[in-house]
């Protein structure tokens, strides 16, 4: 399979990042608030004990360097793009689950979670 066949991975995509920003990998850990080695490990490829990098960290990663999408920095990382959400939606769904009842609370969280963790295992 050709490197034009295969999807980019995390390591791909931070290795055109160094090249399009002129940074090293120092920068980038210091700009997304992560060690040089977590981003050393995503740059070889290496996973570590968890499920990678953190959701938070690819979204700094966008923030930070606006040439790549959050779609696209997490599509990399072998993730699914989290949705957007406005202050306003955020308030909305918090006052909808504040109007729960604690049972009801502990089983949407529980469903969300699932729902977070099958995301962070499945690409797009």
């Amino acid at each position: 399979m050709s490197t034009e066949e295969r999807p980019e991975t995390l390591a791909d995509l931070i290795k055109r990042l160094k090249i399009e920003y002129d940074v090293k990998e120092t920068q980038i850990a210091h700009r997304i608030g992560v060690s040089p080695a977590t981003v050393n490990a995503w740059v070889n490829g290496k996973r570590g004990t968890g499920r990678g990098p953190n959701p938070d960290k690819l979204r700094r990663l966008a923030e930070e360097f606006p040439r790549f999408t959050e779609r696209e920095i997490f599509a990399a990382a072998g993730r699914r793009a989290p949705g957007p959400l406005s202050p306003d939606a955020e308030e909305r769904i918090l006052g909808l689950f504040r109007s729960l009842t604690a049972e009801q609370q502990e089983m949407k969280e529980i469903e969300m979670r699932a729902l977070a963790e099958r995301n962070q295992s499945s690409p797009s």
